[in-house]
């Protein structure tokens, strides 16, 4: 990164979007080598999953109508049912695999990007050599935080379901209830964005600082104030433009096109499966990188002035272990412009 800390808490929308694509576009190398070894992974299982669920789906389908014309009690009718039964367990199995693989390369591909932008933030000379001997060691930090965002959404939702369940006794029946459940739907969506915010912003902080977990939330909570509508507005298109809608439109594509055998044209079939592939890891590489400029800004928005020298020092491998950076390193006082 050229630019001063200072200037960073002055970048806007585009602007992080532009520095972003600066820094993959000038340390091209490396960035391939990661997308290659890690962000390639995660396209190829995300859109194999597609195509895997789908036949498993469609099979669970197709055996459960033959059902319905089976004599109930006879073997045939309890042969088929258990059959229906061990596929859901297969296509429920498959799904644990599949997040479990995606989760996994998701945390590796985000401990690489962080790590590399803040060998690029100090200067420091970085070699792919060096990005994967420091990423299993960040990876288990990531996964605490990860685990601790986790069970936070899952008491979020656990109290949002009690919530609907209030709703639906007391107020579902009546004209007014249609108001209330959308300004509960509105309040929920509102929640779980702010969430999933924090946890970005804490999955970079778990890297770069010496604290991880539940301490990372709250050190990410305090770092997006007076940052929320930049970092919202990354996160949506990130997210629900770039990932979610965008992600959503390649599924649909790739799931009609290719898995779903509309397009009679093989080369047709495989030109748009490897379209998608191409598109799906440069949405990938882009919301992480910029996910890591977003950190800078709010660090420089807040004052918090990051020692370069100290940074590079605390990222070094030394005799096989990684050094997490200390708070008191990092926040050297204040700046102010």
């Amino acid at each position: 990164m050229d630019r001063e800390q200072e200037d960073l808490q002055f970048l806007g929308f585009f602007g992080v979007f532009k520095e972003s694509v600066k820094i993959i576009f000038s340390w091209r190398r490396i960035f391939s080598q990661i997308t290659l070894a890690l962000i390639l992974p995660l396209t190829f299982i995300f859109l194999a999953h597609i195509q895997i669920s789908q036949l498993l789906f469609f099979k669970i389908l197709n055996d459960e109508v033959a059902l319905d014309y089976k004599k109930e009690g006879t073997p045939s009718y309890n042969k088929l049912s258990n059959m229906i039964s061990s596929e859901w367990i297969t296509f429920w199995l498959f799904k644990f695999v599949y997040f479990t693989f995606l989760l996994v390369f998701s945390l590796l591909s985000t401990s690489a990007i962080v790590y590399t932008i803040a060998c690029i933030y100090t200067a420091k000379e970085i070699t792919f050599k060096k990005v994967i001997s420091v990423v299993p060691k960040v990876w288990k930090r990531l996964m605490v935080t990860f685990l601790c965002s986790f069970v936070i959404v899952l008491v979020y939702n656990i109290f949002s379901a009690a919530l609907l369940y209030f709703w639906a006794r007391y107020f579902g029946q009546y004209k007014i209830g249609i108001a209330i459940f959308f300004a509960l739907l509105f309040i929920y969506f509102v929640g779980f964005v702010y969430i999933s915010l924090l946890w970005h912003l804490a999955s970079v902080v778990s890297v770069l600082e010496d604290v991880y977990g539940l301490k990372a939330m709250i050190k990410s909570k305090a770092l997006i104030k007076g940052k929320m509508g930049l970092a919202s507005a990354l996160f949506f298109a990130d997210c629900s433009f770039d990932c979610l809608s965008f992600v959503i439109g390649v599924e649909l594509l790739f799931e009609h096109l290719v898995v779903l055998n509309i397009t009679p044209h093989i080369a047709i079939r495989i030109g748009i499966g490897i379209l998608c592939f191409l598109l799906l890891f440069k949405v990938f590489l882009l919301g992480l990188v910029s996910q890591t400029v977003m950190y800078f800004v709010c660090k420089s928005y807040h004052h918090e002035n990051i020692d370069k020298s100290l940074l590079g020092d605390h990222l070094e491998v030394y005799l096989g272990e990684y050094v997490p950076l200390n708070s008191r390193d990092v926040q050297l006082g204040e700046f102010y412009v």
